[in-house]
């Protein structure tokens, strides 16, 4: 087993990447290869422990406190464990679907990974939302990931399970339809989903996002606005103001955000904070609020941008090979957020804190999310439609219209699919298939987390 390296004269902790690279390659060429998928029961427990361990070890190691409410999460919920174990996901599919359309994938596509955000000009918008495990790789990865993650959400939330396979085809159906309709008119390049033109369960969301700044910002401000609040998720960090200033100005010069937002004001720093106990998959991994001040200089028009730890894609070394390359973690996630989505938060940048990698991004009054235990049955399935639109747009962007491969996307995929219901067929039974391991999976992880065993890392001893 191949060894990363650990100072201080540790042992090395363990690590497969490479041995899962070399096996998505051999896959991907051709060769008939055994996938973790495929392993008897006690076996298949072993190593999801072990993954779960290499995956966690540098929060293990530098934030046990973040690792183990991280882990507390995903043992109280399947959907929490599906959404916070993308690595176990993506090493079951190492090198699967090499002969399909290559695109920008979203990666961890699930229904609480579309939402409202803020657009270029400041108005809400609802789309896909999150870029972390944005990865090139086969466009039915996405799919996939998506159908099961509907799924598996669904059945969590009570509905019944001969429902669960017509609520993952209409993600599906929406994902072929919105192909179908960029490929005719090229509207990708254009095409928000705005309160003027929703359906009603998004103009709903779209709605209920639209908060005025001022007391929204006195949640995490109080009433006179000028610095962070202190409260169980909020650690107020003012010490470190100088510091952050300094990230903030290089942040905006590295990035080139000349075009920034009139409402940035100078980008004056006024407030630091820790932001702890966010997400599901980056829980346990640093991330920071700063506060900048507005124009008016009253606390009701201030900015907060949010810094998180950017991190690897589950993706990488898994997806077959490709000729386009990935750039550095918070790059890759800046580029994917630029690609998929149209007039998006211009705030979207990189930064770098004590030599780490760093995603810099709105925290926006305007950010909404759809309350997945308020769907009915009916819903569900809308929902899952549209959101396979705004999945089919994300992937209809990364084509040669925006530079990003060559080409056209949509058509391209159009054409591999050739049958709609073989497609649909082939991703429902995966899906099926899978939620039942996942299920296996977490009442196995359930076990080794109260028995400890996600409390260290695996280490090779000579």
């Amino acid at each position: 087993m191949p060894r990363t390296h650990n100072p201080g004269g540790e042992p090395p902790t363990a690590s497969r990447f490479e041995d899962f690279a070399e096996l998505a390659r051999r896959r991907a060429s051709g060769e008939f290869v055994m996938l973790p998928r495929h392993l008897p029961e006690e076996d298949r427990r072993l190593y999801v422990r072990q993954t779960l361990r290499e995956d966690h070890a540098q929060r293990i190691h530098q934030r046990p406190e973040g690792a183990a409410t991280k882990f507390d999460k995903l043992a109280a919920s399947v959907y929490s464990y599906f959404r916070g174990t993308c690595l176990l996901f993506y090493r079951d599919m190492a090198g699967e679907d090499s002969w399909m359309p290559t695109v920008l994938t979203l990666g961890d596509v699930h229904p609480e990974n579309f939402g409202v955000m803020p657009s270029v000009d400041n108005t809400p918008i609802f789309g896909v939302n999150d870029f972390d495990e944005a990865y090139f790789a086969p466009f039915t990865w996405d799919l996939k990931r998506g159908a099961v993650g509907f799924m598996i959400a669904a059945r969590e939330q009570g509905i019944a399970d001969k429902h669960l396979r017509k609520i993952a085809k209409k993600l599906v159906q929406g994902y072929l339809e919105g192909l179908r309709g960029f490929a005719r008119d090229d509207s990708e390049m254009h095409y928000q989903l705005r309160i003027d033109n929703s359906p009603k369960l998004i103009r709903k969301l779209l709605q209920r996002a639209q908060r005025d700044r001022e007391p929204w910002l006195s949640k995490y401000l109080g009433e006179k606005r000028e610095r962070f609040v202190a409260s169980e998720k909020i650690v107020p960090l003012p010490s470190r103001v100088e510091e952050f200033q300094e990230i903030i100005d290089e942040y905006a010069d590295k990035n080139e955000l000349s075009e920034l937002p009139a409402r940035a004001g100078n980008l004056k720093v006024k407030d630091v904070a820790e932001r702890k106990g966010s997400g599901t998959a980056s829980l346990g991994l640093a991330r920071f609020w700063v506060l900048l001040e507005g124009l008016s200089e009253d606390g009701t028009d201030d900015v907060i941008l949010e810094l998180k730890r950017a991190r690897r894609s589950a993706l990488a070394g898994l997806a077959p090979p490709s000729q386009k390359q990935m750039d550095g973690e918070a790059d890759r996630v800046v580029n994917a957020q630029a690609v998929h989505l149209v007039g998006g938060d211009p705030f979207y940048g990189k930064a770098v804190i004590g030599g780490e990698s760093f995603l810099v991004r709105e925290r926006s009054p305007y950010k909404e999310e759809i309350d997945i235990d308020d769907l009915s049955k009916k819903e569900w399935k809308r929902y899952a439609r549209i959101c396979g639109t705004s999945l089919a747009q994300a992937h209809a962007l990364a084509d040669g219209d925006t530079g990003v491969m060559q080409g056209n996307a949509e058509k391209r995929i159009l054409e591999a699919i050739g049958e709609d219901g073989l497609l649909i067929d082939d991703i429902l039974r995966f899906a099926e298939g899978t939620m039942e391991r996942i299920y296996r999976d977490h009442r196995a992880f359930v076990d080794d987390w109260n028995l400890g065993a996600l409390q260290f890392v695996d280490k090779i001893y000579d």
